[in-house]
């Protein structure tokens, strides 16, 4: 098991403020559930974020459009009851913000009150700026994400790499400048290129953390089932698998049912 160095009981928004300050990188993981959460925290990193994600990853959907506020609360409220050390983070999902700065807040106070998170994360810059400003104006913390935004997927039309042209890559460095200026912690770029990263890092003195951003992000974040190759189709290029769960967790289940059929278990010791 890791120990941070500087052996912090509790991760705060403040913490991964001065990690940047002093150049020491920030790891962030997805987590869904409450035993996975429990290992992705005791392992040592500083940031979980319960992305919409698990719309994906847990609910079997082709985007995360499809999640609701309440799932995303259950979610939560999981990998709350398991996390001692970490910053917890929770993606406001789709049509919970976008075009109403009072929804909006009251989206972030529930997931806040009825999971226990720390923070919330928005997708979008200077279009969702309103929503934003209320959220921080009732002392809810909120982590920006600009670049590839996967509830706009069907604007895009693809997930491929944004901010590639100039102009895009301009106004993704004001919103950035932006999101700073109005008092979010941290933000998270998505799929940009790497040259665009290190000057928004750089522009900013908030925390960024990449995804299929490049090494000069302050921090790095990857889904739980990715790094740990429980999903095989997912094989983009920014993606490294730490482990191939998937064929070990194959291999038990096989050995498994070989056993149940052969009736070798359980054994005598495996009964009362």
């Amino acid at each position: 098991m890791s120990v941070h160095k500087t052996d912090i009981k509790r991760v705060t928004t403040h913490v991964i403020q001065e990690m940047k300050t002093r150049g020491e990188k920030i790891s962030c993981l997805t987590a869904y559930d409450y035993s996975m959460a429990g290992i992705v925290d005791a392992a040592g990193v500083e940031l979980i974020l319960v992305g919409d994600s698990a719309s994906n990853v847990m609910a079997g959907h082709e985007t995360t459009l499809p999640i609701t506020i309440d799932q995303m609360i259950y979610h939560a409220a999981s990998v709350v009851r398991a996390v001692k050390r970490a910053l917890v983070v929770v993606d406001l999902p789709f049509g919970s913000y976008q075009g109403n700065s009072r929804e909006a807040l009251s989206s972030a106070i529930r997931i806040m009150k009825e999971s226990g998170a720390h923070a919330v994360k928005l997708e979008g810059g200077l279009e969702i700026k309103d929503s934003i400003t209320r959220i921080l104006s009732a002392g809810v913390p909120v982590m920006g994400h600009l670049g590839l935004t996967p509830q706009s997927i069907y604007k895009f039309g693809t997930y491929t790499v944004r901010a590639k042209e100039e102009a895009e890559a301009t106004k993704l460095l004001e919103d950035a400048r932006m999101l700073e200026e109005v008092g979010c912690f941290s933000v998270v770029l998505e799929k940009i290129p790497s040259s665009l990263t290190k000057l928004v890092s750089e522009s900013i003195s908030i925390p960024t953390v990449g995804i299929g951003a490049g090494p000069h992000a302050d921090g790095q974040i990857l889904v739980i089932h990715d790094v740990l190759g429980i999903n095989k189709e997912f094989k983009p290029r920014f993606l490294r698998h730490y482990a191939d769960l998937n064929t070990i967790m194959n291999d038990a289940i096989t050995n498994y049912i070989k056993d149940v059929k052969s009736s070798s278990f359980p054994n005598e010791k495996e009964s009362y």
